[in-house]
């Protein structure tokens, strides 16, 4: 053997090597079925954790007794994302779209204290979204799948249950006035 040539057969050698461990922890990881217990599998499953409700309401229509919510509850509203205006900014076109982000920093600030992870959900949303149909959506992040996702007391998620009332009260008012006078009632 030529000295020359040992510095090629030690990188070859080491290629093959590491080469070979890849395929191996590769060809595992294809053939495990992964479970419950594994944070990859479940961080990726669809929905997962969203809660989606009709409106009986046009998205601009929901959006205007949303903000009426969330002002008569002192919950402040950060920002209100228009998706698809931005989307007709850059020429593009996509069904009415909005995203509302709010909280109130006496809730959210014991949840972030108990569970920092907590703040990459925070502050609450909810999308306000019409469908290729035509149809209108309420979507959120379940208060329960926040807590499983983040380890928060029990006792904290009433800090966030909010979102649910929220969703469910314009979702829930029919068209018309007796819907308005359902609405009144509800924020008393």
């Amino acid at each position: 053997m030529n000295l020359r040539s040992l510095p090629s057969l030690l990188v070859g050698l080491a290629l093959g090597v590491s080469g070979a461990a890849f395929s191996l922890a590769h060809a595992a990881k294809s053939h495990s079925n992964p479970g419950p217990s594994d944070p990859a599998a479940s961080a990726v499953e669809k929905g997962a954790g969203i809660v989606t409700k009709p409106s009986n309401h046009p998205v601009d229509e929901t959006v205007a007794k949303l903000k009426t919510l969330l002002q008569t509850k002192g919950i402040e509203l950060f920002v209100l994302v228009d998706h698809s205006g931005e989307a007709a900014k850059v020429g593009l076109k996509m069904p009415n779209t909005k995203l509302f982000i709010f909280g109130n920093p006496k809730g959210g600030t014991p949840l972030m204290l108990a569970a920092p992870s907590i703040a990459i959900d925070l502050p609450l949303k909810i999308l306000v979204a019409e469908d290729a149909q035509g149809k209108v959506w309420i979507s959120y992040n379940s208060p329960e799948y926040l807590k499983e996702r983040h380890g928060l007391p029990q006792d904290l998620v009433q800090n966030i249950a909010v979102v649910e009332t929220l969703a469910a009260q314009p979702s829930s008012c029919h068209p018309g006035r007796r819907g308005q006078l359902q609405l009144r009632r509800s924020l008393n």
